[in-house]
């Protein structure tokens, strides 16, 4: 009998996914512990933070993104 992985298939993220990722979380972080003042960031630091995770998640697990 063939070995059958179960659950969701992993791949890694393409490079726009992951920088877009990283620039976020980059800024988040600027403004929660670098005193750094960006208008729609500083208001919404852990929303960003949420949305880089989840951008690196979507890459993760779905192909081809």
């Amino acid at each position: 009998m063939p070995l059958r992985r179960a659950g969701l298939p992993l791949t890694a993220p393409s490079v726009p996914l992951f920088a877009i990722a990283v620039v976020l979380a980059v800024l988040a972080m600027l403004v929660q512990y670098g005193g750094v003042a960006i208008p729609v960031i500083s208001e919404h630091v852990f929303n960003t933070l949420a949305v880089a995770f989840a951008v690196l998640t979507a890459g993760v697990l779905l192909r081809n993104a």
